[in-house]
């Protein structure tokens, strides 16, 4: 029994000695296998999101998404993949806001003229001559405005869209068949135009016939004459293509092409602290980059566009008296939004004009 007993300790001993042995050098293992995995030593959990654009590669929405995704995988150690998708890749920019809405994406970059339907108050963007001239300045608005920022955000969210940034794509410029320098030259003019209201109210009031239309049929319309001009950054205008279809592009600097960061607002609201930190730290981020990346665009199409001796357009520049005429007609649209579009009798806009005087 004792003989028994003294091998049998013998024998488990041996087998823990072993056990222990083999543990430790899985352990070592799956710490050589973790260390080359993505995330490893992140305070992050994998996760993949998707990051709608309505524009395509290239294009300043998407180089948005895609630097931020560069961004995001930078700072989680890849623990975090934020998948870009450019205009088209998931629908039209109404199945994205559905999408966004549902859950269907996490993030997207949006503008507020294909949700001014859903979100009346978002249509005062569609107010021509509401900013300043300068981009510079239009920016600094879009970054501190407590009616957009706040205000206009809350409008956003009771349709489960947080909007965590908005930010100019540049000045909005005109193209056309027929040359523009005055507001009778929009006459019985077809403009296209996005799905809002007021951006229809906008050009009717200069007499112009306008035409909602998605801008991935906009190219051909043009070439057809479906319909005879449409506005755009100028960047956006060069990179589409759409100079070689208009005979002339009017520099009005009658708006600025506002794009929207937004989020589905559960799946914000449901992330914890550490992952809502990072995406408020690099939208804060991209807020700078996005304005040079705007800025480089516009500058780099519009030589591009004068240069262009095989699709001739002729770049017609409006003089601030130009100008004036076109913002006395806009002027009385302002009142349309208060009384007809906006549901807090214009408390936003109104709020909105006394910070643009301000920075002005």
């Amino acid at each position: 029994m004792n003989i028994f007993n003294k091998k049998h300790f013998y024998g488990l001993f041996t087998i823990l000695i072993l056990s222990f042995l083999l543990v430790a050098c899985g352990g070592k293992d799956d710490d050589a296998t973790s260390g080359s995995k993505d995330g490893e030593g992140s305070e992050y959990s994998q996760d993949t999101w998707k990051f709608v654009t309505e524009e395509v590669a290239g294009q300043v929405q998407y180089e948005y998404a895609a630097e931020f995704a560069k961004r995001v995988s930078e700072k989680t150690n890849g623990a975090i993949t934020v998948e870009p998708y450019e205009y088209g890749g998931l629908g039209s920019e109404s199945d994205q806001v559905e999408m966004l809405q549902n859950g269907g994406v996490q993030m997207a970059v949006m503008s507020p003229g294909f949700t001014g339907g859903m979100v009346k108050e978002g249509q005062i963007f569609a107010l021509q001559y509401l900013f300043p001239d300068s981009v510079e300045k239009t920016q600094e608005i879009l970054t501190n405005s407590e009616a957009l920022n706040t205000d206009l955000r809350k409008r956003y969210e009771e349709y489960g869209i947080s909007p965590l940034a908005f930010w100019t794509e540049g000045a909005t410029q005109w193209t056309s068949s027929t040359p523009i320098k005055k507001p009778e030259d929009f006459n019985n003019f077809k403009m296209r135009t996005q799905e809002s209201p007021l951006i229809l109210k906008s050009y009717e009031a200069y007499g112009a016939d306008p035409t909602p239309m998605s801008w991935s049929e906009l190219y051909t319309a043009l070439d057809n004459g479906t319909v005879e001009g449409q506005e755009n950054p100028i960047f956006f205008i060069g990179d589409a293509s759409f100079h070689e279809v208009q005979d002339y592009m009017t520099i009005s600097n009658h708006n600025n092409y506002v794009a929207m960061t937004t989020v589905n607002t559960d799946w914000y609201e449901s992330l914890g602290e550490a992952e809502q930190k990072l995406i408020d730290e690099t939208v804060e981020e991209m807020r700078s980059w996005t304005f040079d990346e705007q800025q480089r665009q516009n500058d780099k199409f519009l030589e591009e566009i004068k240069n262009d001796t095989d699709n001739p357009t002729e770049v017609i520049e409006l003089t601030e008296e130009e100008r004036e005429a076109f913002k006395e007609l806009a002027l009385p649209v302002r009142d349309f939004y208060r009384e007809n579009v906006s549901t807090v009798d214009g408390e936003i806009l109104d709020k909105l004009v006394k910070e643009i005087e301000e920075v002005q």
